[in-house]
């Protein structure tokens, strides 16, 4: 079904559908008068999206939108429908190509349920903050509707969810195995990771006359067959499974050749039988083995067997995970009952030029008028907010950055990053001379990629900073720090800060980007995310230990007095993570009380579907190595009581906490951390308390919290969703998502 690798159509290499002649619109519309106030008399797509419709780059909707305008369609929103009928999916009559569905730039079930599975009241992305605007389980309701608005009208699922639910996955809310989106949805096809690529190949195709059922070789897809192809070779998952630590795993692409061999081309006997072989290059061989990969399909345990085995689950999750280089993977096929869900390899990083394409499109960067003064809280938090980059390296098993975006890097250049300052400069509401961020997924992995494209192409490594930093890995911040000193040269902006989360391994390698970070782009406080002090829970999250954290810290010490600032560090921890022990909970907390740290907000691990924690979770073994029955158990926390014990540990603080960690304590022979003195975890004394407490923000003589205090993390989320952080939040789009702060 896919030939070898292949250079990929350029983004803006297509020629443009004929209704290019109605030109940009100042905004998608969303109802018939603005259609007709345009001259359309219908739409070619329509994008339907649990979210407001925000034009702005944040935003999935926005930017496939955008981009497919760009192509020459005319393209329609519906937003946040109700979704009780298919009368709302209507509104913009039927579209001539297809409908594009989206749950959001979140997850519907994170955006709605805590990690208690408490309903939250309360939604970042809807006007005014108000929750339940969407149904659960988004993207398969509303293809549902699509299909009962207009029959023949083919529906594409894209956007974090649908990605995150190719094939069967866990899920947490019914604590039970579900089937691919695929399945369920009845959808034509599922885009998974960055689809620019895939949406605009799609809606070309389709305009040319192509059905959408012959469309089954585009990268970054998934479909649903009645059979298997009988050209292509297929391998059981278990046969590539190779055992050891995941910085075992051996390249596959290596090729060892003796310093005196011949050269390539040249023809030498074969000791074995005498006979005449031509020898090949290293080049030849990697292209030979780049074909029979393009030509061979991985068969997954089947649906029914995962969703009554972990240890199965656990292990197609791991071949999932090892199959996401665009340079090596192959396709994956898992049957569902009588048919089958194709996915086919992950789709080819967009260049540098492609990213200022998309990201230089002519976004009106405000919510549409529909809302009127209505506060969306989420378009507040990126309004004055620059994505430099996307992608990461990191491979946190909690996150599920790196399952959606990849692990390449894709950068935009510097003038355009420029561009979008200084057009937030003159033309958004209310800018007051501060960008408050340039980041993406991390903050400092802006053009940091493998020194060699060859062994990029074949390295199977889930992170390329676990355990240790690769030797191949490029760690030159010289880039980021041109970037920076040519922002904050603008004329008219006054402070370019640095809200997305650091990657502080990364960081120290790069002492320059430290001191120029430190002196001019934090405003106070900088957040950075050790997760962790103990090396048991670390390891499970591929994190580095708590040592370079100390490393970066006194680094940041260092340059902030050279720089005549009182500037403070805040941390931040997750509690309950799989491998995680009560005990390791006990030391996270004294290191925080011996550090002077007091946590305001705090986060619950949340087991979003596909992520590699999440399999441990739900299978209790390690899919960082061979998964069998006697592989590595992996310790999780799932009782409710124990998961409010882990995060009572991070907020040992609070009195209201005091009674279940004196009763832990006990239980675990560690009486000795109660009582009132200074080697103490806790008092023996409890006050009365109405249960409305709150911990103090300790304050200086200058009226700044205290050093030490923790301040609520600025995610863009209302308080209470911030001490719930979903593995897959900040500002995850249709085709898009950037990483939660604090990598």
């Amino acid at each position: 079904m896919l030939s070898p690798v292949a250079t990929p159509t350029e983004l803006f290499g297509y020629p443009r559908y004929w209704a290019e002649c109605f030109g940009s619109a100042p905004f998608l519309p969303v109802s018939r008068k603005e259609m007709d106030a345009l001259g359309w008399d219908s739409c070619d797509i329509i994008i339907v999206t649990g979210d407001a419709y925000v034009d702005h780059p944040s935003f999935g909707m926005a930017i496939v939108g955008r981009l497919l305008e760009a192509q020459g369609f005319r393209v329609g929103i519906i937003a946040q429908p109700d979704w009780q009928s298919a009368e709302p999916f209507q509104t913009l009559g039927k579209p001539n190509l297809f409908y594009g569905v989206t749950a959001g730039n979140m997850d519907s079930m994170i955006n709605r349920y805590t990690a208690d599975r408490k309903i939250r009241s309360d939604d970042a992305y809807s006007p005014d903050d108000v929750g339940g605007k969407r149904p659960d389980r988004c993207s398969l309701v509303y293809a549902h509707r699509c299909r009962e608005a207009y029959k023949d009208v083919p529906i594409v699922l894209g956007g974090i969810e649908a990605s995150l639910r190719r094939i069967a996955h866990y899920d947490y809310w019914q604590d039970k195995v579900r089937r691919s989106l695929l399945m369920d949805a009845k959808a034509d096809l599922l885009l998974y990771g960055n689809a620019e690529r895939a949406i605009v190949e799609i809606a070309h195709r389709l305009a040319g006359g192509e059905l959408i059922s012959d469309i089954r070789d585009i990268r970054g897809t998934a479909f649903l067959c009645e059979s298997l192809p009988t050209d292509q070779h297929q391998l059981d998952s278990t046969s590539i499974d190779a055992p050891g630590k995941i910085d075992d795993i051996p390249d596959p692409y290596t090729v060892t050749q003796d310093k005196d061999q011949p050269a390539s081309g040249t023809e030498t006997p074969d000791p074995a039988n005498g006979q005449t072989i031509k020898l090949v290059s290293k080049e030849e061989r990697l292209q030979h083995i780049a074909e029979r990969r393009a030509n061979t399909y991985i068969r997954l345990p089947d649906f029914e067997h995962v969703k009554k085995d972990p240890v199965l689950y656990a292990h197609a999750n791991r071949v999932l995970h090892l199959e996401t280089n665009p340079g090596n993977a192959r396709a994956l096929v898992q049957k569902h009952g009588n048919r089958f869900v194709w996915i086919n390899r992950p789709p080819i990083p967009l260049s540098t030029e492609e990213m200022d394409y998309v990201f230089d499109l002519p976004y009106a960067r405000v919510p549409h008028p529909i809302y009127g003064g209505a506060r969306i809280p989420a378009y507040e938090m990126i309004r004055y907010s620059v994505n430099i980059m996307r992608g990461c390296f990191g491979g946190c098993t909690f996150c599920s950055i790196t399952e959606h975006e990849g692990r390449v890097i894709q950068s935009r250049s510097e003038d355009s990053i420029i561009r979008e300052i200084e057009l937030i400069r003159d033309k958004v509401p209310g800018f007051t001379g501060v960008i408050s961020d340039l980041g993406g997924p991390t903050a400092n992995m802006y053009r940091l990629a493998c020194k060699s494209k060859t062994i990029e192409a074949a390295c199977r490594k889930p992170s390329c900073v676990y355990p240790d930093i690769c030797p191949n890995l490029n760690t030159d911040h010289s880039s980021l720090v041109k970037l920076y000193r040519r922002a904050r040269d603008l004329p008219g902006v006054k402070k370019i800060l640095i809200g997305s989360g650091l990657r502080y391994d990364l960081a120290i390698k790069s002492p320059e980007y430290v001191e120029e970070l430190v002196t001019h782009h934090v405003g106070g406080y900088l957040k950075i995310a050790p997760e962790h002090t103990e090396r048991g829970p670390l390891d499970k999250m591929m994190k580095p230990g708590i040592g370079s954290y100390d490393k970066f810290k006194q680094m940041f010490e260092k340059y902030s007095r050279k720089a005549g600032k009182e500037q403070y560090l805040i941390p931040y921890f997750i509690a309950a993570h799989p491998g995680t022990t009560d005990e390791d909970m006990m030391h996270l907390a004294l290191w925080l009380k011996n550090n002077g740290f007091r946590a305001d907000q705090v986060q619950t691990f949340y087991p979003s579907p596909m992520a590699t924690a999440t399999a441990m979770y739900h299978s209790g073994k390690n899919p960082l190595g061979k998964v069998t029955r006697d592989s590595e158990d992996v310790e999780t926390v799932r009782k409710t009581r124990q998961r409010r014990l882990h995060k009572a540990f991070l907020r040992y603080h609070d009195p209201l906490n005091w009674p279940l960690l004196r009763e832990a304590l006990k239980k675990m022979g560690r009486a000795d951390l109660i009582g009132n003195g200074k080697k103490h975890l806790i008092p023996r004394w409890q006050p009365e308390t109405d249960g409305s407490y709150h911990s103090p923000r300790r304050k200086n003589s200058s009226g700044r919290p205290a050093k030490g205090t923790i301040l609520t993390q600025h995610t863009g989320l209302p308080p209470r969703e911030q001490s719930d952080r979903p593995s897959n939040r900040r500002r995850s789009k249709t085709t898009q998502s950037r990483s939660r702060p604090g990598k």
